[in-house]
């Protein structure tokens, strides 16, 4: 009966929904979706779900047996309804790991035995301090051919117990994230709840087709760095059909910090955002401000963003290096925002002081089309870098509708160049030349 509802299940993922004008478009196929033969249950190894028993050898034992007692087809590990309490573990090859409904993979709040693992090379320390880094909740390295999914069950990272760490300057080394891909290809992710992570949710960092796609992702708005989705020195990603309420970024795109970033050299590329709903205090939809490796050929389509700090953000810095080209967002909503788009060469920190500050990133062939907001309290910022001009910044049908009262200028813009049609309020001079260039072929 479990192995016909799951095949149910799993089949059904895979669909595309049809409306009256046919199917909606969807990247999804990006990674096919593989039949597991093979089915286990978590209880099977001595799994109890009540909220207290610790499940850490029962996951390990699990996913064991599925490494090393490999069936064709691979393996679905089953989590029943229940709360299952455990340290971090780390997940294999060819597996599915499927949360029933009501069912919780919940973290220990127990720091003492959380794993450290080396920092990325493209980063060159953790992110937060020096050294190396506690690893994920859950964690894959080098893996193929994962599927984290299920009946909208829960992966509770129990963050509060980090991010007061971090607000009282205790963290010894950088937060786990909640879920990490390195070096991993062909991973879906689908129909989960991730909530209160101690840090970044999740977060492909050099992996290659990987899909995200029916997950809710939530965080209270002042957890520190709870950013929804960062894809990291990754290619083929697409993110999909989600709602993410965070204290931070909601996607944003990344390659590596400053000097590290530049030398690792792996960019990201070829990432699709599409149907994404949420809100915070920060972007809706970011990339950077770690670039440094190059971010090419982002589409963001049909995002819908409220209570937000900024509605599109790029950003960047002195010292990054990389490039950031070829970027495209398109309709998208924003309600209730500090600023609706900003582009900026002024952001975020640096690693040590052997960055190099002549490492100017380049900022090239951005087109943000097809803007709606209301009550936004600045319509845009866009700041390039004098000795770097951003080029090529293409904006066209935006409307950007403010708040009554004071307002700061609509627009704000230096070392810049490109085109504007039909924006609202007006942009800056900078974007308002009559000889629309590169912007011509615009659709």
């Amino acid at each position: 009966m479990l192995l016909g509802f799951l095949t149910v299940a799993l089949v059904c993922f895979s669909c595309w929904f049809v409306s009256g004008e046919g199917e909606v478009v969807s990247c999804s196929s990006t990674v096919p979706l593989r039949y597991r033969t093979d089915n286990i249950s978590i209880t099977d190894f001595g799994g109890v779900g009540d909220g207290r028993t610790l499940n850490t050898k029962a996951f390990r034992e699990a996913i064991y047996r599925v490494q090393h007692l490999p069936r064709e087809g691979g393996t679905l590990l089953y989590v029943p309804p229940g709360v299952y309490l455990t340290e971090p573990f780390n997940l294999t090859s060819h597996m599915t790991l499927y949360l029933a409904a009501g069912a919780v993979i919940m973290a220990t709040k127990d720091s003492s035995n959380w794993p450290l693992i080396a920092p990325l090379p493209s980063y060159g320390r953790g992110r937060e301090l020096p050294g190396g880094r506690y690893m994920s909740f859950i964690h894959g390295d080098g893996v193929q051919d994962v599927v984290i999914t299920g009946e909208n069950g829960t992966i509770d990272g129990q963050g509060d117990v980090w991010w007061n760490m971090w607000r009282q300057r205790t963290l010894q080394f950088t937060r786990p994230n909640l879920v990490e891909f390195v070096n991993s290809r062909d991973i879906i992710i689908s129909n989960v709840i991730f909530k209160n992570s101690p840090f970044w949710n999740i977060h492909p960092v050099y992996c290659s087709n990987v899909v995200v796609r029916f997950v809710t992702i939530l965080a209270p708005h002042d957890s520190p760095n709870t950013d929804g989705i960062d894809p990291d020195s990754s290619s083929s990603v697409c993110i999909e059909d989600s709602y993410i309420s965070t204290g931070d970024d909601l996607v944003a795109v990344k390659s590596g910090w400053d000097e590290y970033g530049i030398a690792y050299g792996r960019p990201s590329s070829d990432i699709t955002i599409r149907r994404v709903s949420g809100s915070s205090p920060f972007a809706g939809i970011a990339i950077g401000s770690e670039t440094s490796g190059g971010v090419e050929n982002v589409l963001a389509e049909h995002i819908n963003l409220y209570n937000m700090g900024i509605g599109i953000n790029i950003k960047t810095n002195n010292g990054r290096g990389g490039y950031i080209k070829n970027i495209t967002m398109s309709h998208v909503y924003i309600e209730d925002a500090r600023k609706g788009i900003k582009i900026s060469g002024d952001a975020g920190d640096h690693p040590d002081d052997k960055f190099d500050p002549n490492a100017l990133p380049v900022v090239k062939g951005v087109t943000i089309k097809n803007v709606w907001g209301v009550k936004v309290l600045q319509a845009g910022l866009i700041q390039g870098l004098r000795n770097s001009p951003f080029t090529e910044i293409c904006l066209y049908d935006i409307n950007l509708h403010g708040v009554a009262g004071p307002r700061t200028p609509p627009w704000k813009c230096s070392d810049v160049f490109g085109f504007a049609h039909q924006v609202s309020p007006w942009p800056c001079a900078e974007l308002s030349s009559n000889q629309q260039g590169s912007c011509a072929n615009y659709s």
